[in-house]
């Protein structure tokens, strides 16, 4: 049992052959997806995509790639699609100082009118963070998410990580884990306690090794729980037993 916690299989690099990619995470044992909106064409696919499989569910937000577009229209959008029963959480969002195609400043207070609508509607936040690290922490100190959160693709260091999981934060591993120059991501995979992370692809994106070159799939998370098998001392089958166990928690799916 399996979750692969930040999926976009919606994305065109799947249109030929999604069926088969799903049918094959399934046969690699991926038992469950959480399918990821990143705007608002994304999350309505998203929100499609899980309607028609039992075991994908979908998640509502507005990347800070796209902060600078949102209106009022966009709020009313996505909180009428985080009614639907397959919405486990809001996100992705958060702050990206690294190709800075928004604003700082409006990158921030999307954020923090994101906390608010999923604390509005009782949703955990899946957050992206890159280059951001200062301006994150402070802002979910001062705005906390009420059901909790992940930072997703987790790349900070093991300093920043002991304090978001003294404020109840998940993390979540994802390909670059298993590179050869992973360094701060390898720190906290030894570290992080056993019911605080989370396993992912973020596919098509940040394929694992031995795959890396290729399109990322959501088969390919087993690598990522190997990896972590292998750095913590645990079996293959506990890794995924408690990453399952996590996901299951903040989400809120039996």
């Amino acid at each position: 049992m399996i979750w692969d916690t930040h999926a976009h299989l919606d994305n065109e690099d799947f249109q030929s052959d999604r069926e088969k990619v799903i049918e094959r995470a399934k046969a690699n044992g991926v038992t469950n997806i959480i399918n990821v909106g990143f705007s608002e064409a994304t999350s309505q696919k998203a929100v499609t995509l899980a309607t028609k499989y039992p075991f994908i569910y979908a998640t509502v937000g507005i990347h800070p790639h796209d902060a600078k577009d949102t209106s009022a229209k966009t709020w009313d959008f996505l909180l009428r699609l985080a009614q639907n029963p397959k919405v486990v959480a809001w996100g992705e969002i958060g702050l990206d100082y690294y190709r800075d195609l928004s604003p700082r400043d409006i990158q921030r207070q999307v954020f923090i009118q994101q906390i608010e609508l999923a604390n509005e509607v009782g949703l955990p936040i899946v957050i992206h963070n890159r280059d951001a690290h200062g301006d994150i922490l402070s802002l979910i100190k001062k705005h906390p998410p009420e059901a909790g959160g992940v930072f997703h693709s987790y790349s900070g260091s093991w300093e920043m990580a002991k304090e978001l999981l003294k404020m109840g934060f998940y993390l979540s591993f994802s390909g670059p884990l298993t590179y050869k120059n992973a360094r701060h991501s390898v720190e906290v995979a030894l570290q992080v306690p056993e019911d605080r992370f989370l396993v992912e692809t973020d596919c098509p994106y940040l394929t694992p090794e031995p795959y890396r070159g290729k399109r990322n799939e959501p088969a390919f998370v087993r690598e990522v729980v190997s990896k972590i098998a292998e750095l913590k001392g645990l079996t293959f089958e506990k890794v995924a037993e408690l990453s399952s166990r996590n996901a299951q928690a903040l989400f809120r799916v039996k």
